[in-house]
């Protein structure tokens, strides 16, 4: 795809803005050193390229530290994020969907793309062996969202997300990020009623990942914290894999799906 026909990230940004869709304050959480560009890099495949009539954006944000590897569940992790983007093939509305994943250390295994070119995760393109930059990731992954979101808004396209954060440990290597900052862009964008964001905390047996995504402004009903074990990583991904299968349906599934959260029948 040609760079130009990508749209720029603070035109987009100055556009949301002045629809109302995004407020002072996220601005300013978003307004960190190169952000702009480490958006820029995942925009991925042009609204222009697009022809469906309405889209939903996929987000993954796969924890990659070491602790996933050192507790034995790197290959579960895999094979959740592989099993999201079957379950989504399988959707009548696959041609609609467009995927996105982003590890949480910054390396993006594919920029939104349609789901017949995204790339599944294997031993050799996944081996979580880095740190824990939570927020600072979190951020660059929303505004990837709201960027890509607004992409399409110029163009007359409506446009769902569903988002999902997975981590296994709190944030310890963040250099601008805040739970605070984090928390000011997830609440103006829960406002918009067209943004799902959940997230998955696998348990360490330290940390309160409720507490944690809470105060990232994250709604209690679309938190996981499966327990450190493959056979539970597993089946958390596959409920959300169901609950973003469900959302991508119409936007009265998304809106039902939005209220319920991963409790949603």
């Amino acid at each position: 795809m040609n760079q130009p026909s990508i749209p720029n990230v603070g035109a987009l940004f100055q556009a949301a803005q002045q629809e109302g869709s995004l407020s002072a304050g996220a601005m300013q959480a978003l307004n960190v050193v190169d952000i702009g560009a480490q958006i820029q890099n995942a925009l991925g495949v042009s609204a222009d390229d697009v022809s469906a009539s309405e889209v939903v954006l996929v987000t993954l944000l796969i924890d990659d530290s070491g602790s996933i590897r050192f507790a034995g569940n790197a290959e579960a992790v895999r094979q959740g994020h592989n099993r999201v983007l079957d379950s989504l093939n399988a959707s009548k509305q696959k041609d609609g969907i467009l995927v996105h994943n982003r590890y949480l250390n910054g390396h993006i295994l594919y920029p939104y793309c349609p789901l017949s070119q995204a790339v599944q995760m294997d031993k050799v393109n996944y081996n979580p062996n880095l740190g824990t930059p939570l927020y600072d990731e979190t951020l660059v992954v929303l505004g990837t969202v709201l960027a890509k979101a607004q992409e399409f808004a110029d163009h007359g396209v409506p446009t769902r997300t569903v988002t999902l954060i997975v981590t296994d440990g709190d944030d310890q290597s963040s250099q601008n990020g805040t739970c605070r900052k984090v928390a000011t862009v997830v609440k103006d964008m829960l406002k918009q009623e067209n943004h799902i964001i959940a997230a998955m905390g696998v348990d360490d047996g330290q940390t309160d990942f409720r507490l944690i995504f809470k105060s990232m402004g994250i709604l209690d009903e679309w938190i996981l914290t499966p327990n450190s074990d493959p056979k539970e990583i597993r089946r958390a991904f596959e409920v959300f894999s169901q609950s973003a299968v469900r959302a991508s349906q119409s936007a009265a599934q998304f809106t039902q799906a939005t209220v319920g959260g991963f409790g949603t029948p």
